[in-house]
């Protein structure tokens, strides 16, 4: 048995579901397939940044998912075991659980009018493209696969997901009950060309850090000295993931397959943020396949999307430069001493978090203030 769609979307969380319900808007036929049901657990730290919440409110049209979550307008700033500042009168930044912030989005939707395919694993077919499930076959001129960093559909369209010396993975534990006073808390350098974050929640604390996969030969031990130095005693259950970590790739599919969110490799490599990158990611995914159907020219959605994309491709390349001074040992010191001292490079950060501003903003910043030596060593020269 077949089904015929305009669009199959593969992968139901932030990406695919921004993707699934921009599409279905639009009047295209959209299936939106994922091997798990909803709602299921997602290792992530759970904050909606600025940035995020603007991305939410636009797709899908509410302001912010009905879920449980918490509001913080202030953390603090820690870098190499130093305390940098306090963000205070910070954008909010709203916290919660994916396991219930992806479930709002896979409802919204099939509201929209997408048709539910989630709790069943198939074979994709990329040339045709058509995708096999149990006794059902969906085919459609184009698919959109946000299927995650460990993308199957990355895989059989470039024989791997990632590039493993430039991933990054991340390690995470729950702490169940009242976060009570706990900051929400940002540590650059937890890990090795990484960061740790606390995400107190409305029903507990998220702990986590993450850091560039190869430069970290025992992770689990920089989890737990980050906890340690939290105060955090309890035995929790810790889950692991791999980040992409602005290791993007520049053309985000090929042929009729587009790849989006974490698939595509859209996390920003400083903050480790990669919701709000999802979201547009699905979104402009969309556009372009509503307009390259529009034009009967499906072979044309890859262009179309790839050049959507070049904002954001811009913001993570500027990011990579900045994450070499940032952990490079022979420039930690300028990087540190220009933060600490300049408030308006401490509001451009919490600006690019709200999505006020982007990278260039905060390197227009560091060029002003770093020794001539150390900006020429950060650009390679």
């Amino acid at each position: 048995m077949a089904r015929h769609f305009d669009l199959i979307v593969i992968g139901a969380g932030p990406a695919g579901a921004a993707c699934a319900t921009t599409a279905a808007k639009a009047g295209l036929r959209t299936a939106l397939v994922d091997r798990k049901r909803f709602p299921r657990d997602k290792l992530c730290g759970g904050g909606l940044t600025g940035r995020a919440t603007g991305h939410y409110a636009r797709i899908f049209g509410a302001p912010l998912p009905d879920v449980p979550m918490t509001q913080r307008d202030s953390f603090e700033f820690h870098a190499f075991g130093e305390r940098l500042d306090t963000g205070e009168h910070a954008p909010p930044i709203h916290l919660l659980m994916r396991r219930d912030f992806d479930a709002d989005l896979v409802e919204r939707a099939l509201s929209a009018g997408a048709m539910d395919f989630t709790g069943r694993s198939g074979t994709l077919h990329c040339e045709a493209p058509a995708i096999d499930l149990p006794g059902l076959r969906l085919t459609a001129p184009l698919v959109v696969a946000a299927d995650g960093v460990n993308s199957p559909t990355a895989k059989r369209l470039f024989g791997a997901a990632y590039d493993r010396d430039r991933i990054g993975f991340a390690l995470e534990v729950e702490r169940p009950g009242d976060s009570g006073d706990a900051p929400l808390r940002i540590d650059f350098g937890a890990a090795e060309w990484g960061y740790g974050w606390q995400f107190p929640k409305a029903d507990g604390t998220t702990i986590g850090l993450g850091g560039v996969l190869r430069r970290n030969p025992d992770m689990k031990a920089a989890l737990n000295a980050y906890l340690a130095a939290l105060g955090v005693t309890e035995d929790l259950t810790v889950k692991g993931q791999f980040l992409p970590f602005g290791a993007f790739r520049a053309v985000p599919g090929r042929g009729r397959i587009l790849l989006a969110g974490d698939a595509a490799g859209l996390v920003d490599p400083i903050t480790g943020e990669g919701i709000a990158h999802a979201l547009r990611s699905g979104e402009l995914a969309a556009r372009a396949a509503i307009r390259a159907l529009a034009a009967g020219a499906p072979d044309s959605a890859l262009e179309v999307y790839t050049d959507a994309l070049h904002p954001i491709h811009s913001g993570l390349r500027q990011a990579r430069i900045l994450r070499q001074l940032m952990f490079r040992r022979p420039l930690r010191p300028a990087f540190l001493r220009s933060f600490r001292n300049s408030r308006s490079l401490k509001t451009e950060y919490l600006r690019l978090l709200a999505g006020e501003t982007e990278y260039a903003a905060i390197m227009a910043g560091m060029a002003r203030r770093l020794p001539g030596l150390a900006w020429r060593a950060l650009r390679g020269q």
